[in-house]
């Protein structure tokens, strides 16, 4: 079986990784998209909300699956038996980071990790989930970069914290 996994923070999730899921999906067996628990950072919604938005946004792709994790990107994929990961590139500056990241994974696995990075669509190369949350949280329309249901969670995150 032909698996491969999509890490990342998805906070939240825009519609150019929705892009990245439908267009690996139809690469692969089976495609996790696994939710980043990064201590480092102090994201906008919890992971088990992420975790239900990606959920919602995959429940009509069979073989996609949606899981959560914390620690090194590696080591989730020896846990669970995957020698693949997705990368979405949407500009150079994404290139030089992900490549270096996909250099380091390949040095610290010692089962071997390679990274196949797709190209964003052209119409959401200028998506970022902090650009989006910056503009939702001035109350902007964020409905050409999300899908509804993450537009409302997220009216629904910055009115209480406004409260």
């Amino acid at each position: 079986m032909n698996r491969a996994l999509y890490p990342g923070s998805f906070d939240p999730m825009t519609y150019g990784h929705l892009d990245i899921i439908k267009r690996a999906s139809k690469m692969f067996d089976e495609l996790i998209v696994a939710v980043l628990d990064n201590s480092q950072k102090s994201p906008l919604f919890s992971v088990d909300e992420r975790v239900k938005i990606l959920t919602e946004a995959t429940r009509e792709m069979d073989n996609v699956k949606v899981d959560s994790f914390s620690g090194l990107t590696v080591d989730y994929c020896k846990n669970n038996n995957l020698h693949i990961m997705v990368r979405g590139l949407r500009a150079v500056t994404d290139f030089e980071y992900e490549l270096q990241i996909a250099q380091t994974n390949m040095k610290i696995s010692d089962f071997g990790v390679d990274t196949v990075f797709l190209v964003t669509d052209l119409q959401y190369s200028y998506l970022s989930s902090s650009t989006v949350k910056e503009i939702a949280m001035y109350g902007g329309d964020v409905s050409h970069s999300v899908p509804d249901y993450v537009e409302a969670a997220l009216k629904e995150k910055f009115r209480n914290i406004k409260r």
